[in-house]
């Protein structure tokens, strides 16, 4: 099944694709088959119930599965781990002994970004993802919003063409996650960059993505593939989840969990 963003040149492509852990009577199907593309620039969210295979396919996309049967390709090649992907997890896995800057640098240090570029591009990376003033506070002087916050900092410091994201948001409290949603939605739409979240959230599925596939239980197999056609920028988030047609969408992509787990 191809993207409904027709035209746009393949950031991903999986292809006929099946994941199978274990061996024998023990082995257990955990995704497949699904074909996927997603075009560059495109905002995918993975949706559906627990052990349908969303994180596993945000694995095979990073490269830190192989799938079974199947090809996944990211810009046309194999996809390697910790090559061309930043990467966002449940927890953000920071280095503690480092300031909140500091685990920022790290990423461009590694990435050999210039010292004197570093100091410039490490505040406004923070500053993107809504965060001043922390850049020399330690890991554990800051909160679990703020250090996720920092984590996403860290994932767009080096310009990857992919970020994936799996469930970054699942351990926060509500009003935390709402301002982490919208200031990645931001962040989204002035970078572009192709990206690939999971989630169990309908609400965060519909607000975030700009196209939501559902998965079907174990194993899990594309149920829904639909475009979201809301407005990347330009409107308030109030505005956007009071309007009908955000309803709408939110009651389609909700029916179909329901109908496919």
């Amino acid at each position: 099944m191809s993207s409904p963003n027709d035209g746009g040149e393949a950031a991903i492509t999986i292809e006929d694709v099946t994941h199978v852990y274990g061996a024998g009577t023990d082995a257990v199907t955990a995704v497949g088959p699904v074909d996927l593309t997603v075009p560059e620039g495109e905002f995918l969210v993975l949706v559906g119930a627990s052990g349908c295979g969303k994180s596993t396919l945000l694995r095979l996309i990073a490269g830190f599965e192989e799938p079974t049967t199947g090809t996944v390709r990211a810009a046309g090649q194999p996809p390697r781990p910790g090559r061309g992907a930043g990467l966002v997890f449940q927890q953000p896995r920071l280095f503690p002994w480092r300031t909140a800057g500091g685990n920022v640098d790290l990423a461009l240090r590694y990435a050999k970004v210039p010292k004197e570029e570093r100091v410039a591009r490490v505040p406004q990376l923070l500053a993107d993802v809504g965060l001043r003033d922390v850049e020399r506070r330690r890991v554990w002087q800051i909160s679990g919003g703020q250090q996720q916050r920092v984590a996403i900092a860290r994932a767009l410091a080096v310009d990857n063409p992919l970020l994936l994201l799996d469930e970054p948001f699942a351990a926060l409290d509500a009003l935390t996650r709402e301002r982490l949603q919208e200031d990645l939605r931001r962040v989204s739409a002035a970078t572009g960059r192709t990206s690939v979240f999971v989630t169990h959230s309908v609400d965060e599925a519909v607000f975030l993505g700009s196209r939501v596939v559902v998965l079907t239980a174990r194993p899990g197999r594309v149920a829904l593939d639909l475009p979201i056609p809301l407005p990347r920028s330009g409107v308030e988030p109030e505005e956007l989840r009071a309007r009908p047609e955000y309803a709408a969408l939110r009651a389609e992509i909700g029916h179909a969990v329901r109908a496919a787990a």
